[in-house]
């Protein structure tokens, strides 16, 4: 009885400790920007170079080359339209230098008709102030070889 017992103890530990496995890349960023549909690699590639230029490094000015004039912006954060989008993001510093790569580990660049889906890793802590790593998504649709529409999980600050 006391070996079933303690087996029971050390099972509902290792659920414990192995609940959630880490999100981490699955391949090169280059290799995710593949895609045998000539549409579809430009469209990932569109999207990457807008993250790379426009979001991480800051250069608002280059928005203008990605983003359709009436852009549809779905985080609850910032307005919606190109101005709103320029306005939210100025609040938070640049320009920075422009990478060849994505700073953050992608996890997928996925790309289906004119959408486009990035997702990260994610750290985060929890209520008790412990890291953790989770995944974050932005969705993006291409209209006329630009941004016309992004989606993503945020939620209002």
């Amino acid at each position: 009885m006391r070996t079933i017992a303690g087996l029971v103890c050390v099972s509902l530990l290792a659920i414990q400790v192995y609940g959630q496995l880490p999100p981490k890349p699955m391949a090169s960023q280059e290799e995710l920007l593949k895609s045998s549909d000539p549409k579809i690699a430009a469209n990932k590639k569109l999207v990457y170079d807008f993250w790379r230029e426009v979001l991480e490094a800051r250069h608002l000015d280059l928005a203008d080359k990605y983003m359709r004039q009436d852009y549809m912006q779905h985080n609850p954060n910032a307005e919606t339209g190109i101005a709103g989008f320029k306005a939210y993001f100025s609040r938070l510093g640049g320009p920075l230098p422009i990478e060849p790569k994505i700073k953050r580990e992608v996890i997928s660049i996925v790309a289906q008709g004119d959408l486009v889906v990035l997702s990260f890793v994610q750290d985060n802590k929890d209520s008790k102030g412990q890291p953790y790593k989770t995944t974050w998504f932005d969705m993006f649709r291409i209209q006329d070889g630009k941004i016309a529409e992004h989606w993503d999980s945020a939620v209002k600050q």
